[in-house]
């Protein structure tokens, strides 16, 4: 079947006899990179889900001009086009047997910041963080921020209609978008916003908008009964196309399209509301027996009002404890097995701190008050906010537990129904046999987890199949959505009719079809999508080769192919701070990431898959590419939410890939270096004419790989042991 279709999306690429190859186009016609090789594929064949499927090509676009081009060579040749930010989804979107076409590289500038009018203009490779501290320089910010902010893009922000902590200022990314410039895989290129609602303009105008735009206006009236039955008016419906901003009376085309993956249109720029960001923060933590507790005080704590309301809940701290993660930062929460951080913000400190200590004399007064810190130091807040944000890399790989995975990760409900729903889904999860953890933006009601799903196993994935179903039917039972965060891709898809019913799944068909009538963006994600245990990343293929390896990978149970999993997707190794990783901050490439990098050696390990791209295992030259910019420096092993240790990896495989073939000289010179040392320590006068004289110096640098700017350390005219 999954051949089948894959078939399906890939027609004859090269066209008529004689004609380039679109490869040999898209080289020819574009000022950005053109990489259809296997290490770039391989790169590309997987997000942050459960899922795997190889490009056809990757191209890097240096322009819109790049992106208009690549989309008509791929049109010309019916060839199917995915748009990528970060590659950090979690449900499949970023991932497709087509032409992706990633922007983080240089498609990434701040066109303008209007702070009278509070909006900004990005192009799609925007990253979070850099637009937030631009627009904090005007007393600003862009509301919605995932745990990914330091590294996701504002493309795929608007994709997946990202949400956050700070969300409960403003709304979801579909809230504060203004306008959107679009392009259609037919071509056709638009700007889209909420002024595009005179229906009678429109019926005067015959353009390639004006007819999309009647035929969404005739959609959202035709379906508009079933869109007010139907949508669950929650703060976190991310589930479904937003087709509820069609109706009539908030008619908003750009916001209906935030949200649809990729699978509608590419977004070429975006304007997007900016909202005040307080001057100061206050963050108050409330400890309770257990999570369902906290969840039931949870309407009460947003009388508040604050700027951020997250839940943890014990499992979540104890397996921190167990990965020895944060322990000092773990003393800042209070007595409890579940806590909410209460964020709040003001003009200065005394105004931040005066609400949260007014909530903390309203909590004092009740029976069931809870345990209370109030962090007030920005420092101890950061220590605080780093436990939350740290769920995945706690809860992915706890020692001498199974490996968890997403796939019902982040379902929402009405916030006052919260302590009830997580009642309800850890009984559902115990009935199950399933073990998780229980975190989330409880503030609005959604709940994240990571579920130890067996899928590589007949049996494991007919239960993984069966859990997820009903727990769709669980949360639609309590008026909330399948999805609060991360959308539906490949992984909810199937889900969406419990949700939403035939006829509205039916105007969601209807909704694509009127931006992408040929089903070329995108396709067999959100509708007519691939099944669940479809192109999953293991499942029943999932073979890897057993490799003889020099180190022993101990917390892997000495299982290299294990250790390979260990890298979840999440892209912490694409931030512009800290120690990790340098290679990518110097060249923006994703093969120089952390997690490029342990993507390469996952796919060289499962080289013997039937769908498998990098087959040469220890002699992979795509492999030892991505690895020869890799420093060693071991930043990932401290700062990667996983604990990938990239520089263990490069010795394993670089003691296979040189095994019987000649090192660069390189390695002779500095693996050697002792050797050299008492050689040239027996004459250093003769060493120091090699090493400091021209045109000596520049040859010896440039025969060992030294750089010309460097300078090769002087031999001493008496040794150190000698003196």
């Amino acid at each position: 079947m999954l051949q089948d279709r894959v078939n399906h999306l890939l027609p004859e690429r090269t066209g008529a006899a004689g004609e380039p190859t679109l490869e040999a186009e898209l080289r020819a016609t574009i000022a950005g990179e053109v990489r259809f090789d296997d290490g770039s594929r391989a790169l590309y064949a997987t997000d942050a889900s459960n899922y795997r499927q190889v490009p056809i090509g990757v191209v890097i676009p240096k322009s819109i001009d790049d992106v208009i081009t690549t989309v008509a060579a791929c049109r010309r040749r019916g060839v199917p086009v995915l748009p990528r930010g970060g590659g950090t989804s979690l449900c499949g979107q970023c991932c497709n047997v087509a032409v992706v076409i990633d922007f983080t590289k240089y498609l990434n500038r701040i066109v303008e910041i209007d702070p009278q009018r509070r909006i900004a203009r990005v192009l799609p490779g925007v990253i979070l963080d850099d637009l937030r501290d631009a627009a904090n320089a005007h007393g600003l910010t862009f509301a919605p921020d995932p745990a990914t902010h330091n590294h996701c893009s504002l493309g795929g922000m608007l994709g997946n209609n990202s949400c956050g902590p700070h969300s409960v200022m403003a709304g979801t990314a579909s809230d504060n978008v203004v306008a959107l410039d679009v392009l259609t895989y037919d071509g056709e290129r638009m700007t889209l916003s909420k002024h595009d609602a005179d229906a009678d303009a429109l019926q005067r105008d015959d353009g390639p908008k004006a007819r999309i735009l009647r035929e969404l206006r005739a959609l959202g009236e035709r379906y508009a009964p079933q869109i007010r039955e139907r949508y669950p008016d929650i703060p976190r419906r991310v589930s479904g196309y937003n087709i509820d901003a069609l109706l009539p009376e908030r008619f908003d085309p750009a916001r209906a399209l935030v949200g649809s993956e990729g699978t509608c249109v590419v977004i070429l720029e975006a304007t997007v509301r900016l909202v005040p960001w307080p001057n100061a923060r206050t963050l108050l933590v409330l400890g309770y027996p257990d999570v369902y507790a906290a969840g039931d005080h949870v309407p009460q704590i947003m009388k508040a009002e604050p700027i951020a309301l997250e839940g943890i809940d014990d499992r979540l701290v104890d397996d921190m404890d167990r990965l020895g993660m944060h322990p000092e930062k773990r003393k800042l929460l209070p007595e409890g097995r579940g806590w909410l951080l209460v964020e709040f913000g003001g003009d200065d400190a005394d105004e931040a701190n005066a609400k949260a200590r007014a909530l903390m004399q309203r909590l004092e007064a009740q029976d069931d008050a809870p345990t209370m810190t109030l962090c007030s130091d920005p420092a101890q807040q950061a220590d605080v906010w780093k436990i939350r944000e740290s769920g995945l890399g706690a809860t992915a790989h706890v020692p001498n537990e199974p490996v968890t995975w997403e796939g019902w990760e982040d379902s929402a409900v009405p916030p006052e129904r919260l302590g009830e729903y997580l009642r309800a889904l850890r009984a559902l999860l115990d009935r199950y046999g399933y073990g998780c953890d229980l975190y989330g933006h409880f503030g609005q009601g959604c709940v994240h987890t990571r579920i130890d799903f067996d899928l590589q196993t007949a049996e494991g994935i007919a239960k993984f199949r069966r859990f997820i179903d009903d727990a769709a039917h669980l949360v639609v039972n309590f008026g909330g959505s399948i999805s609060g965060e991360h959308g539906d891709g490949q992984s909810k898809a199937s889900l969406l009719p419990i949700m939403f019913g035939n006829e509205l799944m039916q105007a969601f068909r209807d909704f694509k079809r009127i931006w992408d009538p040929g089903n070329k963006m995108n396709p067999g994600k959100v509708i007519d999508a691939y099944e669940p245990d479809e192109n999953l990343r293991l499942g029943l293929d999932y073979r890897p080769q057993v490799l003889e390896t020099r180190l022993h990978y101990l917390q892997d149970g000495g299982d290299f192919a294990h250790t390979m999993l260990r890298c979840v997707g999440v892209g912490e190794c694409r931030k512009k701070s800290g120690t990790m990783c340098p290679s990518y901050m110097a060249t923006g490439e994703e093969k120089h990431s952390t997690r490029g990098r342990a993507r390469m050696l996952w796919e060289m390990v499962n080289g013997n898959r039937p769908d498998g791209v990098l087959r040469d295992g220890w002699k992979e030259h795509a492999v030892k590419e991505a690895l020869d910019l890799c420093l060693s420096c071991k930043g990932c092993k401290t700062e990667c939410p996983v604990s990938v240790d990239m520089a263990a990896y490069k010795a394993e495989f670089f003691s296979h890939y040189y095994e019987g073939r000649p090192r660069p000289l390189a390695a002779y010179a500095f693996g050697l270096i002792d050797r050299w040392a008492q050689l040239g320590s027996v004459a250093p006068q003769l060493a120091n004419l090699f090493t400091q004289t021209e045109p000596f110096a520049s040859i010896a640098k440039a025969v060992i790989g030294v750089a010309p700017e460097r300078r090769i350390t002087r031999f001493a005219r008496e040794p150190f042991t000698r003196w």
